[in-house]
């Protein structure tokens, strides 16, 4: 059996976090997102824009590996003040203590093995050495894949949501809520 590891991703690993990230969003949220979403994932700043977040002081992207492949990516940060905000434009009283789970992505053909887990403890303990107390993350109303993985975590609905234009769809997302104190159980 290959090992399965998360370490931090450097800029060597741009090239595979780009490639999953579009071989993801055409499997999975292709119907949501539209084809000119779709199609700025083969623009080259599709790559910048990855080595820009890797070398970014605010912001720890990590990646999943098996073996030799990497089969998945997250990045985490403190979240900014939009990301917090209730829906009233008021700001919690722990906003500067809040985490953010941007993004988190295991590529299909490799889900169910433990990755998207193994990714969001490693943020959540990136984020609790940041000073967060707990953390959110915005996931796409109809992602019942994504919602049901960050339950499984204890992570849940705050009742805030938002409406992303794509230019040719509007998805509608739910903002997820949860503790930092998380542990793998093999």
């Amino acid at each position: 059996m290959s090992t399965a590891e998360v370490r931090g991703a450097t800029i060597e690993d741009v090239p595979e976090i780009a490639r999953i990230q579009r071989d993801t969003w055409r499997t999975a949220y292709a119907e949501m997102l539209g084809p000119r979403a779709l199609g700025e994932l083969d623009s080259d700043g599709i790559e910048q824009r990855w080595a820009a977040a890797i070398t970014h002081p605010e912001t720890d992207v990590y990646v999943a590996a098996e073996g030799d492949f990497t089969v998945g990516f997250c990045v985490a940060g403190l979240a900014p003040e939009e990301d917090v905000t209730a829906a009233d434009g008021s700001l919690p009283e722990d906003a500067g203590e809040v985490g953010l789970v941007a993004t988190l992505l295991v590529e299909p053909r490799w889900g169910r093995r433990g990755h998207g887990g193994r990714l969001l403890a490693t943020a959540a303990a990136g984020l609790r050495s940041a000073g967060a107390q707990r953390a959110v993350a915005w996931v796409a109303q109809a992602d019942s894949a994504s919602l049901a993985f960050y339950r499984r975590a204890d992570w849940h609905p705050d009742k805030t949501v938002r409406v992303l234009d794509t230019g040719e769809k509007t998805i509608r997302e739910i903002r997820l809520t949860g503790g930092l104190d998380l542990h793998l159980t093999e």
